[in-house]
This record gives C-alpha cells, structure tokens and sequence, in this order.
C-alpha cells in the first residue's frame, strides 16, 4: 500500500529507507517471517534497476530495457510504500523527517539508500556525456547506457580511455568490464591495430583482491591495454576532446581521446553526509559485522550507503541483509546481536563476449569461492551466470526475499 500524502505522524515498528536491493530484500525477508514486524518503506522512484546488467547494455548484448521493472511489483505485501525521500534524521528521538514535511516514526531503522554518483565533481562531463559527437559515455545511467554500445560500435580507432575514480564505485570491477568488452569488439570491428586503449585508474591497484588482480593485469598485457595507477580524472575539454588526469605525485596530465568511459567519482548520499549517522566519509558508521550502528543501537545499514569496508555489490548485499534482518529481531526481542557477517563480495569480472572471471573474497580479500574449480580464470559458464541466470535469481529470489 503507498501511504497517503496527508497523513498524520505515523509511527512503524521497523522502517526502511530505499526501495533498492537491500531495502526490498530486506522488507521481503522480514515480511516472509512468522513473527514479521510492521515495516514501511521510503522510497521515491517509481522504477527499479538491475544496474549489473549495465555493463552488457553497454557491451551491446543487451537493450536497457531488459534492466528497468515497476517499483510496485516488487514492494512486498504488507508493507507500506512511503513514495518520499528523507531530509533529515533525529535517531535520539527515532524519528526521520521527509521532503514532503512528514515527520514518521519507528522503532528499528534501517538505511539502505544506496550510492550518489557526483557527475558535477567532473568539469565537463555533465554537458558531454552521452551526447551525439562527444566520444564520452558511461554505464552509470539507464540514461546514457544505451550511448556506450552506440560508441563502440561505431568507433574506427585512436585513443579509448576507461577510468576508474578514487572514490568507491557500485562494484569495483565495472569499471573494466566495459573496456574488455570494448577492445573485443575493436577487434572484431578491424579497427584495434589502429587504437590505443588506456586504462586510467586512480586507485593505487588494478583491482580489490590481489589474487585476482594479478590475473586481471596479465589479461591487459595480453591484449595490449594500457594500465595506469593513480591517474584520477579531474576534468573534460569535450570541444577539444582532452581529459585532465591527476596523478599520485600531484601532477596533472592532459591525454587526447576519441572515446572515453567515464566512471563517474560516487559518494555517500548528501543527505546522509548531513545526519548523525554519518563517520567522517559519509557513510552510515554501522559494526562491520552486526551492521548496527555504532552509536545508535535501533539503526542498521546495509549495502553502497554503509560503512562496511568491501566491495559495493549486490553480492554483498545478498550476504547482508540475513544478518541485518536476524540482528534486528534480536534487537527488537531484546536480544544478543549474534549473526555475523565476514565481508563476503562478488564480482563477476566480464573480461570479453562469452569470458568471466568470476571473483569472490571477504574482508582479508582472499579468495571465498563457491564453486569447485578454480575461478580466477575465463569462463562461459561464469559468464552464462550473470548474464542469464544472476537477473532471474535477483527479480524472482533475492527482492522476493529468498536468498
């Protein structure tokens, strides 16, 4: 039900900030349990994207279209659909306070309100990207997502530059997913002996867990893509198609293009940065492994918003919410908060059409796989799992609350 516009201060036994994949996977879990709370659900959009399919939209396997469905269809029975989006929060008085004007109270919090992308913080790109003659795009919109596919499909060589923030990114590996599809089909295309394609990554490593990364590099080697660290994107000169790069030592560096991915720097939602809940990055401070905060015993936080120190994925979240839904139960019995969660991430590494290198690792970055071969390698059936079965696990399995 979506909660009327007029209504006087409510007040629920569990609410929930944002209708993406952990706010609806964790309304669904606590929904499809015996002793289910009341839960309502703030949530603005009235759509809902499966961003990981971005990157084959991209690739060109895809139309976006296969990633967008109804919010509606996925907020589960039972809860209430606040159709807002929160100003600010008062956890002392357990209370949050909407655009609209609405004050609603709870008893248990949870905060799952995703990434901000700051396309602003990029002199350039918010004019050039997308746009018809620019060379820039990114994946980072249901927007422009289409626009990528259409430069690659249509590039006749030069210089294809692929950038990776110093900020944390939905799914570290994202960023180079597209630039290996991309010089694939450079290839296919006859037009790679005439391109140079650079991998500008502002991270001081090609990739979160080295076991992987490693194999990653000996790829870019192989197909003869250019790898550099610290080299963070600061600004766009699309009338002269120049990218601005800053790098580890304070210089700048100034690279032509003729196409560029831009991955744009990502941040914690400004009306988080603003609240009580925030550390000093932004994020919601919640114990790494019982996703409750740190000071505020009735808020939880799960997904791109948290403080958890992993990898930003829907992997994640899927490892998240059953810890975050046991713990708040426990909470709201006045119990010892004892399901752990141990940092586990997924990313399924896209590395060309029919290859994936599907990583999988924990808080220490080591290896933490599920299957019984050895998976820092390319596969078509890791492939095959994300690009046919991960979509279906995620609008039938893991919004409807069944992990």
């Amino acid at each position: 039900m979506i909660a009327p516009n007029n209504s006087d201060t409510p007040s629920y036994e569990v609410l929930i900030v944002g209708g993406g994949s952990g706010g609806l996977a964790v309304a669904a879990q606590l929904r499809n349990r015996p002793d289910a709370p009341q839960v309502a659900l703030i949530e603005p959009s009235d759509k809902h994207y499966y961003q990981p399919l971005w990157t084959l939209v991209g690739g060109g396997v895809f139309p976006k279209e296969e990633s967008e469905r109804n919010e509606a269809d996925f907020i589960p029975p039972g809860v209430t659909w606040i159709k807002d989006k929160v100003a600010t929060f008062d956890p002392d008085a357990h209370t949050v306070t909407t655009e609209g004007g609405r004050t609603i109270h709870y008893e248990q919090l949870v905060v799952a309100a995703g990434i901000q992308i700051d396309w602003d913080t990029i002199p350039g790109l918010v004019e050039s990207v997308g746009k018809p003659g620019t060379g820039v795009v990114s994946n980072y919109s249901y927007d422009t997502v289409d626009a990528t596919w259409e430069a690659i499909r249509t590039f006749t060589g030069g210089t294809a530059i692929f950038t990776d923030p110093k900020t944390a990114v939905k799914c570290g590996g994202a960023p180079q997913k597209i630039m290996y599809l991309a010089e694939e089909s450079f290839r296919k295309q006859g037009v790679r002996e005439k391109s140079r394609v650079l991998f500008m990554n502002a991270k001081p490593t090609n990739f979160t867990a080295p076991a992987y990364g490693v194999t990653l590099r000996r790829l870019c080697e192989q197909r003869g893509i250019d790898i550099n660290l610290e080299h963070d994107l600061i600004a766009l000169r699309p009338e002269v198609k120049e990218a601005v790069f800053r790098r580890g030592d304070g210089s700048e560096l100034v690279v032509k293009y003729d196409l560029i991915h831009v991955t744009p720097p990502q941040s914690a939602p400004d009306f988080l940065k603003r609240s009580p809940l925030a550390n000093a990055d932004g994020w919601v401070e919640v114990d790494k492994h019982t996703l409750a905060h740190v000071r505020y015993p009735d808020v939880f936080a799960l997904g791109d918003n948290s403080s958890l120190p992993t990898s930003k994925t829907g992997a994640a979240i899927r490892g998240q919410a059953p810890v975050l839904v046991e713990n708040l139960m426990a909470r709201r019995a006045q119990r010892a908060l004892t399901a752990s969660y141990d940092g586990y991430t997924a990313c399924p590494v896209v590395t060309g059409y029919g290859k994936l290198i599907m990583a999988e690792f924990d808080y220490s970055k080591q290896p933490k796989e599920s299957f019984p071969f050895d998976q820092n390698q390319e596969r078509y059936s890791m492939y095959a799992l994300k690009a046919y079965a991960l979509p279906r696990m995620y609008w039938h399995g893991m919004l409807r609350g069944r992990m």
